[in-house]
């Protein structure tokens, strides 16, 4: 027979007591008299005398408002790119996202908020002031830095970091925004004693701006402080001033130097493709004469390897041949003119001025030539007669006189 069937067992399996008349444990008879005593106390009183004024309800009633307040103190809401560590009595527990979250109320647990998504900035060498932060003093003590060729300079670096992970940066080091600061100076320190001051000042800024990166980066991520650096800004490098106008009066002869370099590479890249030009026009005109010096050459030698045979062949009809060739090329760039005049005297009226080729004036003579022109030309002379006895007389006349 189970226990809950009339005249069965009114023992209670699971609370191992005896149940009432009315079939209810132990337990459900004390649940209900909290409720009667709960319900007569907001009613002003209740039956039996169980009222406001019993005294165990009212202690009970504040004690249950007072575990309700206290379990509400453990809700919290997490912003949007915040992230909350939450510790048991110091000790991490957990990291909890954005939204709203429930734990132990303290001073059991407790949570702390961190920003993960703000940019932060760390300065050495200066500190931001005025306006908008558009006006900064130095600080000598961290800006002064020695360089590899034992000269100083002065040094202004912004660092901007944001935070990677909230339990390292609240847990793993006392003070992380001063380690960072402490780790800059240092790395920067570093990274400027291992280069010359001309590098730093001038084109190696961006080189040792990223080598400066990669230092602090490696030393906050040994260190386990949560940093991630996202950049790092060399916002100013120069002499101190003590020394600043030998220092600019320097840069601005470099800057000369690389002037005047850049214009002589300007002509030379200017004069030397002239200068090739010329060159290979010269080499083909060299090679273009020798080769017709060649051809002229050669061609002599066959034409008088032909006039040999030639002349083998018929040795007095070739000699004269050759004379009359030779009379008639030295003859031809003469002004003189043979006539053959017969016995007589009969007068031979040559124009020897339209005969005989004008030569032709410079250009820079062309007002001579033009007066030249200008002027008549004298009479022709008349042909004398030949010797007596002789039947032909060769005679040259030119201009002016007669020859024999």
């Amino acid at each position: 027979m189970s226990w809950n069937e009339p005249g069965g067992n009114k023992k209670d399996p699971w609370s191992g007591r005896e149940r009432n008349k009315n079939g209810e444990s132990d337990l459900e008879q004390v649940l209900r008299s909290m409720q009667e005593r709960l319900g007569g106390l907001w009613r002003g009183g209740g039956d039996g005398g169980r009222g406001f004024g019993a005294p165990s309800a009212n202690w009970g009633l504040i004690g249950s408002a007072a575990v309700a307040v206290w379990a509400l103190t453990g809700v919290y809401i997490v912003d949007e790119g915040n992230r909350a560590v939450v510790t048991r009595f110091g000790k991490y527990v957990e990291t909890t996202l954005p939204g709203p979250h429930w734990h132990i109320p303290a001073p059991i647990e407790a949570h702390a908020l961190v920003n993960v998504e703000k940019l932060g900035v760390a300065e050495v060498g200066y500190r931001s002031t005025g306006v908008r932060q558009q006006q900064s003093s130095s600080i000598p003590k961290e800006a002064l830095m020695l360089t590899r060729d034992e000269n100083i300079v002065d040094v202004r670096l912004a660092v901007q970091y944001q935070i990677k992970e909230a339990k390292d940066y609240l847990f793993n080091v006392l003070d992380p925004d001063v380690t960072l600061k402490q780790v800059t100076e240092s790395a920067t320190r570093a990274a400027i004693g291992k280069s010359n001051m001309d590098f730093v000042l001038t084109e190696g800024r961006g080189e040792v701006a990223d080598a400066i990166k990669r230092e602090i980066q490696q030393i906050m991520d040994d260190y386990r402080t949560g940093f991630h650096i996202s950049s790092v800004n060399l916002v100013d490098a120069q002499p101190p001033d003590e020394v600043q106008g030998a220092f600019e009066d320097a840069i601005k002869a470099r800057e000369d130097e690389q002037r005047l370099k850049n214009e002589a590479e300007a002509y030379a890249n200017e004069v030397v493709p002239k200068a090739r030009g010329v060159s290979a026009r010269l080499m083909q005109e060299a090679e273009g004469y020798k080769q017709k010096v060649v051809s002229r050459a050669t061609g002599e030698t066959s034409r008088f390897g032909q006039m040999l045979s030639e002349y083998e062949k018929a040795p007095e009809v070739t000699r004269k041949r050759l004379y009359l060739d030779a009379m008639e090329s030295v003859m031809s760039g003469s002004q003189s003119i043979l006539v053959d005049v017969k016995s007589g005297n009969n007068l031979l009226y040559l124009p020897l001025d339209k005969l005989a080729p004008v030569a032709v004036p410079p250009p820079e003579d062309a007002s001579a030539a033009r007066s030249e022109t200008a002027t008549p030309a004298p009479a022709p002379t008349p042909t004398q007669p030949g010797d007596a006895g002789s039947g032909r007389g060769w005679r040259t006349l030119t201009r002016g006189r007669e020859t024999r």
